[in-house]
């Protein structure tokens, strides 16, 4: 059951594309990309984790082959996200389940963990480089980059530009690079390659998102939680890490090193401390 199976889901008006691995009779993990990303990212980790989960690693609406919004002011936020969440576990008939969230879906695994639906739904939450405080400077740094949509005559290019945004990903081989980009890129009209999302979530991104902390959400959270930090995040500060394991869930944390925003949980030495505590 190694191999990925793919759906589409109809969730509230919107059609979720889902990437799948392993027993559709096994406990299931719900693993949630970032901010710019798909649940592709997942490919390497969901195979791993597919020998004791159903992983499940849907694509974002506005992202991959998951459907665009028409009201995207509206839809492009945390509650929507949240909302199409707990409609797909619905569809997907997953009661209850283990979360790993990267950057943007750690965020979401948190505000769901904290809320009266949620809490009875996830077992237990992984948080991967993403805090209720981040810092203000790294977040107006992913502004920067999201906020502009370049086109590129060839993959080679953008692969160039892929190689210098992800760095802080970590280690990645050249067939990972290659992966990145292939499921991250889309034609455009005129044929040539652009980023995989639609433009308008990272312009609500940049209009809506302020970076306030969330602390009440955090101190919320009551399941059994872990966070990993990248060794050299900008976005989650050391210190603000290890507040984090003296509130809310008061969860383990574990520096991961050779990396940034965020680890890309590609690696024996990254997935292993995981299954640990998943188990």
């Amino acid at each position: 059951m190694n191999a990925r199976r793919a759906s589409f889901v109809s969730v509230a008006g919107h059609e979720i594309h889902v990437s799948e691995w392993g027993s559709p009779d096994a406990p299931p993990l719900v693993m949630w990309h970032g901010l710019a990303r798909t649940g592709r990212d997942f490919d390497v980790a969901a195979r791993h984790f597919s020998q004791t989960y159903r992983v499940i690693c849907p694509d974002t609406i506005g992202r991959g082959l998951s459907s665009w919004s028409s009201d995207p002011d509206r839809d492009y936020t945390i509650p929507v996200y949240c909302d199409i969440a707990q409609g797909l576990l619905d569809a997907l008939g997953v009661k209850t389940c283990r979360w790993f969230g990267t950057s943007m879906g750690g965020l979401l695994g948190m505000v769901l963990a904290a809320s009266e639906v949620g809490r009875e739904r996830i077992e237990k939450l992984v948080v991967n480089d993403i805090g209720p405080a981040i810092n203000a400077e790294a977040v107006n740094r992913i502004k920067a980059y999201v906020s502009v949509v370049p086109e590129f005559a060839t993959l080679a290019e953008y692969e160039r530009l892929i190689r210098v945004v992800y760095a802080p990903f970590g280690p990645l081989s050249d067939a990972e690079w290659t992966h990145l980009v292939e499921t991250g890129v889309r034609r455009r009209d005129n044929g040539k390659y652009s980023s995989h999302f639609d433009p308008a979530v990272m312009r609500v991104f940049c209009e809506q998102f302020d970076g306030s902390e969330i602390w009440e959400v955090w101190d919320a959270v009551r399941c059994p939680t872990l966070v990993l930090r990248g060794a050299q995040s900008d976005l989650l500060e050391a210190d603000k890490a290890v507040e984090m394991t003296r509130r809310g869930p008061k969860p383990r944390l574990i520096t991961v090193p050779d990396c940034g925003h965020a680890p890309m949980l590609n690696i024996a030495e990254q997935w292993d401390p995981v299954a640990d505590f998943l188990a």
